[in-house]
């Protein structure tokens, strides 16, 4: 265990307690929530398509609405995360959450969807950056990696669970979908009164010289001997330059790419899977669309099974390069027997689920607790303009040029994220790191150092 020049142990080292019980039941209620937002628009457009009168261009720019307020939700709360603190937007993004759901009960027109779809997405951005950055700053050292990668666990069942909800509430007739995208206010509810009266991140106090008021708080709720890393303290820099500059470039690179090229085809496939799967001519569209999120669901536990036993870089290798591979392969085989493209949708599946394990683990390993929030909130709104553009032209370019041409378009993406990792994605696992060089205290790429 680490001690400080007092003496005392790093409270990052302690016991899971009460405490940590509470932020991390706070953090993956929140993501379940948010997934159960973004993974609820898919099934209520194919309900409102009629009513609404929805063209291929309102459903593509609906259901990426979500995704783009997602860009700007995280760009700029990331940035307020590290100026103000974590604990105020951590309660309160919720129940902006739970006001913004329970408003789609009283629209009735294509526009007014998509701004409020825009406008929840940008509550949803906000708190994958807070909630990632607190909880991170909060979970033991060494249970980190692990606790982190059940965050997208919890996203998938939130995002599973919209599925469901939503085939169940199809029966309500035409104002169905405005019921179902509404119940997002339920878990927004409760997840909210889980939140309240979460403390503030030691680290961040220390970081902005309140090193009594982090200390205090440690203290408090983890008992008389644990005090701050012997690291922290020293009031640092949270400009946004940084974020572009050696050492930390590359790294922004990476972590922005490696989350944007896993997310535009989760996103573009999965938000429209019942026509995907219609025009690759597999019979029962939605039945094999309960196979492909129950694959989904399976491949996420697998990768949060995998997270501690390989390394970082075979992790984002692996998946990218296997990815694109299977969907090669589904889309240049027309005409495959049912049974084997059957096959091919589930193992394409886990393997991207398997894939999107790391993207709440692998950012806050990045950037310093005082660029946390800026990084992780930079990474996500990077990402998000590739899922809100595979999910908005994916609709549009299938009607015009066929779905083999919107697969194409993911499987360059998953290629090119496989590439950028291959070139500059750092190792950041302790347990195989090796020699990898740090700076600013993060692991960095060996070309991040060079002059």
């Amino acid at each position: 265990m680490a001690e400080n020049h007092q003496g005392l142990t790093s409270f990052e080292d302690a016991p899971f307690s009460p405490l940590h019980r509470k932020i991390a039941a706070g953090a993956f209620l929140g993501q379940i929530c948010d997934g159960y937002i973004l993974g609820i628009v898919g099934i209520a457009l194919s309900y409102a398509a009629k009513p609404l009168g929805l063209t291929s261009f309102w459903m593509g720019l609906i259901g990426a609405g979500s995704l783009l307020g997602i860009l700007f939700g995280s760009l700029l709360m990331g940035s307020l995360a590290d100026r103000i603190g974590r604990k105020f937007l951590f309660c309160v993004l919720m129940l902006i959450s739970v006001i913004i759901s329970l408003a789609q009960l009283l629209i009735n027109e294509p526009l007014t969807l998509a701004i409020v779809r825009f406008l929840l997405g940008m509550a949803v951005g906000a708190d994958y950056a807070v909630g990632i950055a607190l909880l991170s700053e909060w979970t033991p050292r060494k249970s980190r990696g692990n606790i982190l990668a059940w965050l997208l666990v919890a996203w998938t069942v939130g995002y599973v669970l919209a599925y469901c909800v939503g085939v169940g509430l199809q029966s309500l007739g035409n104002v169905s979908w405005n019921w179902i995208l509404a119940s997002s206010a339920v878990l927004g509810t409760i997840t909210m009164l889980v939140r309240l009266g979460t403390p503030e991140s030691p680290g961040w106090l220390a970081g902005k010289g309140r090193t009594q008021e982090a200390l205090d708080i440690i203290r408090q709720h983890l008992g008389e001997g644990y005090g701050l890393p012997s690291a922290v303290g020293k009031k640092a820099s949270t400009s946004w330059v940084r974020l572009f500059r050696k050492p930390l470039l590359y790294n922004t690179i990476v972590s922005g790419v490696f989350f944007a090229c896993q997310v535009l085809p989760f996103f573009a496939i999965s938000i429209f899977l019942p026509m995907v799967l219609t025009e690759l001519k597999i019979e029962n569209p939605y039945a094999t669309g309960v196979l492909y999120n129950a694959f989904t669901m399976i491949g996420v536990l697998v990768g949060t099974w995998l997270i501690s036993r390989i390394s970082r870089r075979a992790f984002l290798l692996g998946t990218f390069y296997g990815g694109a591979a299977l969907l090669l392969v589904l889309t240049v085989w027309q005409g495959m027997p049912p049974y084997i493209a059957l096959v091919f949708v589930a193992a394409f599946a886990l393997v991207l689920a398997i894939s999107i394990t790391l993207e709440f683990a692998y950012p806050p390993e990045l950037f310093p607790t005082e660029l946390r929030g800026s990084g992780v909130g930079l990474t996500i709104a990077i990402s998000r303009i590739g899922a809100a553009g595979g999910t908005f032209l994916l609709p549009i370019i299938s009607e015009q040029f066929g779905i083999a041409a919107s697969l194409g378009g993911c499987i360059a993406t998953l290629f090119l994220g496989g590439v950028v990792c291959h070139m500059w994605a750092p190792e950041t696992s302790e347990k195989f790191m090796g020699d990898t060089p740090t700076a600013d205290g993060v692991p960095v790429p060996m070309v991040a150092l060079r002059s």
